[in-house]
């Protein structure tokens, strides 16, 4: 199948992410939101993206048009149902997902490829949801999607080898840089990076250090871009706990039993960037 038309379900900060580079990338995009007021005013969030690019003069104005004008935003999850590709970028609960993947396997048109943007859950559960196992795969990618290179490609044990193609074909031509990756919980990078950002949150409330400090340190010693608190209030205090939750679930490793300050933060609504508290205020 070639894709030319593709679905994004979630219209959160990776959701319209995503449609944006599928966008750039000349692909027609249906945007899909539970309300048509979230759709649209996510529509209106991509154009003022698209706008800032223009204003740094990384794209033309006329072009920005363009890319806008291939991305309808949707309540409906039928309209979804002419895509290539789906991903579904909805919150991290495999309930929620599983039911989701339900719906589109319902509503989606038969050889389509039905795929997950989860960071850490088991991608063959939302393909057991489905009567298309073999068409669902993990399609990961990273925040802030239009910057980020990375997309991990997830293949569940259901997957065949022309979807996972296909997969490969889609990311590439978004000029992604893919990797590949068995389904296990965290994939590669969250595997890795969860362990580390769980530890400096242990070095904090030890009373090791302050969240400056950590950051620093981290900054300074090992020529990071970003501190490990600072990057978990950009990825979400609640997002990050339920991937240490799903990663400690399946390998019962200490190193990913979350601490309790980050599970009491969550709990107080102190998520992060998102809520303007978490480790730091914003």
């Amino acid at each position: 199948m070639t894709i030319t038309r593709v679905g994004v379900v979630g219209s959160g900060i990776m959701g319209s992410g995503i449609a944006q580079v599928a966008a750039q990338s000349g692909f027609e995009v249906v945007l899909r939101s539970r309300s048509q007021a979230t759709a649209d005013a996510t529509l209106a969030a991509l154009g003022k993206s698209l706008n800032k690019l223009v204003d740094k003069g990384r794209m033309e104005a006329d072009a920005a048009a363009m890319v806008l004008g291939r991305v309808t935003a949707v309540e409906d999850l039928a309209a979804l149902a002419d895509c290539d590709l789906v991903i579904e970028s909805v919150v991290e609960d495999l309930d929620t997902k599983r039911e989701l993947f339900t719906q589109l396997d319902a509503v989606v048109k038969a050889g389509a490829i039905l795929a997950t943007n989860t960071s850490t859950l088991p991608v063959v559960e939302m393909a057991m949801a489905t009567q298309r196992p073999d068409r669902v795969c993990g399609i990961h990618f990273f925040n802030p999607a239009p910057m980020m290179a990375l997309v991990e490609l997830v293949r569940p044990l259901t997957a065949s080898d022309e979807t996972m193609a296909e997969a490969l074909a889609f990311a590439s031509e978004c000029g992604k840089s893919p990797v590949h990756v068995t389904d296990q919980a965290g994939f590669i990078v969250n595997a890795l990076l969860f362990p580390y950002l769980n530890n400096a949150v242990r070095l904090l409330e030890n009373g090791v250090a302050s969240a400056e400090d950590i950051d620093s340190a981290m900054k300074g010693g090992c020529n990071f871009p970003m501190g490990p608190l600072a990057l978990l209030d950009l990825v979400g205090l609640d997002t990050s706990l339920a991937i240490l939750d799903a990663l400690y679930a399946e390998f019962r490793d200490a190193n990913y039993a979350a601490v309790p300050v980050l599970r009491r933060k969550v709990a107080a609504g102190q998520l992060g960037r998102k809520s303007g508290q978490g480790f730091y205020s914003y």
